[in-house]
């Protein structure tokens, strides 16, 4: 067995995860083959049945019921069709505007990430629909790929969203008062895509050209195109509503979803065997990746919080300066953790470490929750490793390279953190919400 301080154990912890990281080791190997070698190392092979205890502990966590069902109820939704009809709706009622397809385009995102409650689906989905009809109606690449990555990344913070769920298990916040208080943040960071699309394509006229007279759809039919808008609105509602009315919790509002979505493909008559089952492939691998990382990480934080490192990175962190600025150092540590690491992973290593010295400090722990899942937002579009950059390579045309793609992401970047500071400003923009719940 081996004696260490909490200064050289921290180093040493996580240099080894960050070089097994860059070696290409999946993060969950990396974390719980970190944790388990320290433990062995710290305490000897009897004290293995420690990681056995915490995977036990992991597995009693009900709320982790809900993973499952929303990314079920996403992948669902993903092949019915919706995505499609909301393009085509979208197309001819905004295309006639400068900017009008890519405004429009994160108006879809918003209203996929209001369904899904992962970012990769409405990345995906709008990379394979809506990048092709841009770039051949003239618009400018960077902006096409843009608002389709900044977008995508909403799924994280406007409700149903999976990471919200693992940050509230690891930060003991209420994770339906956490969705709801996503909402009004996600439609600001939204509106603020808009409104930049918009305005700069109204002085800069060639990178977001109008749809011509001729390929618009008179009145009539596009009002008929609103039909579309029925499914997508009435799940939002069923699952949001039946959590802000305090009808159903999160896990029960997941069930919800997954079988509006069900419902949604039958009426849509995509419901097919081989659809059904695809969406079930994709919920078992992607529940699996989130529930394993989710044991790995926690045997990883216990050994942390027991070797009292832990108390040595919250006493460093307090000892920077005034409770503002303390809040200021640990956004920055997201934030460039957010550029190597998997956001899971992240929230799963830092939230108990930041959310004590978050309360301890005065804070609302609900306005920082919200605050965290910006940073992660944030993590999908940071390069080198965002990972909403990698599945718009996967979906984009041969001739974008991949730093399009990453030049594509500055001007939204910004807009993100401007909404971020925006939201510390101004924290009823987060609280408001939650505090109307049931009264």
């Amino acid at each position: 067995m081996l004696s260490l301080g909490p200064e050289w154990l921290t180093i040493i912890l996580f240099g080894s995860l960050v070089l097994l990281l860059m070696a290409g080791v999946p993060l969950v190997f990396a974390i719980g083959g970190v944790a388990t070698f320290f433990i062995i190392i710290l305490w000897g092979p009897h004290a293995l049945p420690i990681l056995a205890n915490r995977t036990y502990m992991a597995m009693d966590m009900f709320l982790l019921v809900a993973v499952p069902m929303f990314i079920f109820m996403g992948a669902m939704l993903q092949r019915c069709g919706i995505a499609e009809d909301m393009y085509e709706l979208m197309y001819h009622w905004l295309g006639g505007l400068r900017g009008g397809l890519a405004a429009g385009t994160v108006l879809i995102c918003t209203m996929f990430a209001a369904m899904v409650g992962i970012s990769g689906a409405a990345t995906t989905s709008m990379g394979l629909i809506a990048l092709p009809s841009m770039l051949k109606r003239g618009y400018s690449k960077r902006i096409a790929i843009g608002c389709i990555s900044a977008g995508g990344s909403l799924g994280i913070l406007i409700p149903p969203s999976v990471l919200m769920i693992v940050l509230a298990l690891t930060s003991r916040v209420s994770v339906g008062q956490m969705f709801i208080a996503g909402i009004l943040p996600g439609l600001l960071l939204s509106g603020l895509f808009i409104a930049y699309i918009l305005i700069r394509s109204h002085f800069q006229k060639d990178i977001g050209p109008a749809v011509p007279v001729e390929a618009r759809l008179p009145l009539r039919e596009r009002s008929r195109l609103l039909v579309a808008l029925l499914l997508p609105i009435g799940l939002i509602f069923s699952v949001m509503g039946s959590m802000f009315f305090g009808i159903a919790t999160p896990s029960e509002a997941s069930a919800i979803g997954a079988l509006g979505a069900i419902l949604s493909a039958a009426l849509k008559r995509t419901l097919t065997r081989e659809s059904f089952s695809s969406a079930l492939f994709i919920t078992l691998r992607l529940s699996a990746m989130v529930i394993w990382i989710v044991f790995a990480a926690s045997a990883f934080t216990s050994l942390y919080a027991v070797t009292g490192a832990a108390s040595l990175v919250s006493t460093l962190i307090k000892g920077v300066g005034d409770p503002w600025t303390v809040i200021i150092v640990m956004n920055i540590i997201l934030f460039v953790m957010g550029m190597f690491f998997d956001p899971t992973g992240i929230v799963l290593l830092t939230a108990p470490i930041f959310f004590p010295i978050v309360v301890s400090l005065g804070f609302d722990p609900l306005w920082f929750a919200i605050i965290f899942v910006i940073n992660m937002e944030l993590a999908y579009l940071t390069p080198p490793f965002g990972f909403n950059l990698f599945y718009m390579k996967a979906v984009a045309p041969p001739g974008i390279t991949m730093m399009d793609i990453y030049k594509s992401q500055t001007p939204f970047v910004l807009l993100m953190l401007l909404g971020m500071a925006l939201c510390m400003i101004f924290p009823s923009i987060i609280t408001w919400l939650p505090s109307m719940m049931n009264s």
